[in-house]
């Protein structure tokens, strides 16, 4: 990472996957602002970090709401400092069959997980290009790749993130901003230990390198992703998943 202090903005902080993303960015000596709906369910992660020795703040804002992510990211910036890294991990699951996904069930997956990175990137372009220099990684899913009976609203959300990104290299690439996405497998979260057993098994058994992944796992690239070392790379979705694709 870059001698220069960094802010970086991460969704869905409060635990699992965004919080591994948090604490492994503020390892390399960024600042983080933790997003959650609450900012109190962001305490944990904060302390976290700031027992670690790094730097770390608590916010909150529902980010399917664009008033309420435009004022959080104002707030960040006025304690903080211009965000320049910024990782949309903030999603929300509400499976079932599409003959009985109802509208609302449909909506407000695609508001937390799709628009709601639509919201944030669109907060924070401004703020990079005067920079000139930006990272934004969109965490998407394998899922969002091949699709998943009973997850069409997760799928299209996911998929969508995809062709987000790309859209979002193409247009800020000229100003030092990379876009990028990863894709994670099935990750030991608490949204996988609801997965029956059998499922696990298959998935483990399935893939070639034999386990679940864990939080750390996709952190890892995403600190890649926002590093010096990615600087040409972008549009790019970088699949972690064990090999369950292949």
């Amino acid at each position: 990472m870059s001698a220069e202090r960094r802010v970086a903005l991460v969704t869905g902080a409060s635990r699992g996957i965004g919080q591994a993303i948090a604490e492994g960015l503020a390892a390399q000596g960024i600042a983080v602002a933790c997003l959650a709906r609450k900012p109190e369910n962001a305490h944990a992660t904060r302390d976290r970090i700031r027992e670690a020795g790094g730097e770390a703040e608590a916010f909150g804002a529902d980010i399917a709401n664009a008033e309420q992510v435009q004022a959080a990211i104002a707030e960040i910036e006025a304690q903080m400092g211009p965000i320049t890294i910024l990782v949309n991990n903030a999603g929300l699951t509400r499976d079932t069959l599409m003959m009985r996904m109802d509208l609302a069930d449909w909506q407000a997956v695609i508001d937390a997980n799709l628009t709601g990175a639509f919201h944030t990137i669109k907060a924070c372009q401004r703020g990079m290009m005067k920079a000139r220099w930006g990272r934004i990684v969109n965490i998407s899913s394998i899922v969002g790749l091949g699709g998943a009976a009973g997850q069409t609203n997760y799928a299209a959300s996911k998929a969508g993130l995809i062709g987000l990104t790309m859209a979002v290299a193409k247009e800020l690439g000229s100003r030092n901003i990379t876009c990028n996405a990863v894709a994670p497998g099935f990750i030991e979260t608490d949204m996988t230990h609801e997965l029956p057993a059998d499922f696990r098994e298959h998935v483990v058994k399935t893939a070639p390198l034999g386990r679940l992944g864990s939080p750390q796992d996709i952190a890892a690239a995403v600190v890649f992703l926002c590093s010096d070392g990615a600087s040409y790379m972008t549009g790019q979705t970088l699949v972690v998943d064990g090999g369950l694709t292949l």
